[in-house]
């Protein structure tokens, strides 16, 4: 996981990590190996909107809209190359 987040098992901002966007498509570059990860590895992408609440009574972060899927229903059609 990044060092910026230790723990977290989503990637939320993974500083050093190679990525750019190509004919809309976004590509990152993961070290599969120092995550731990094989090359079966499936993934999908999802971009929305995390809320931070700052009531220790309340979750911390939570997602509070979805704005788009990769895949559309969440399959993990992404593979490593």
């Amino acid at each position: 996981m990044p060092a910026t987040w230790p723990e977290l098992p989503i990637y939320i901002d993974s500083p050093g990590y190679d990525w750019a966007l190509h004919n809309g498509e976004a590509l990152i570059r993961v070290p599969l190996k120092e995550v731990g990860l094989s090359k079966d590895f499936k993934f999908d992408a999802v971009t929305s909107v995390l809320k931070i609440n700052e009531n220790v009574h309340a979750p911390l972060a939570c997602i509070s809209n979805v704005w788009d899927i990769a895949s559309g229903d969440l399959s993990l059609p992404g593979t490593v190359q």
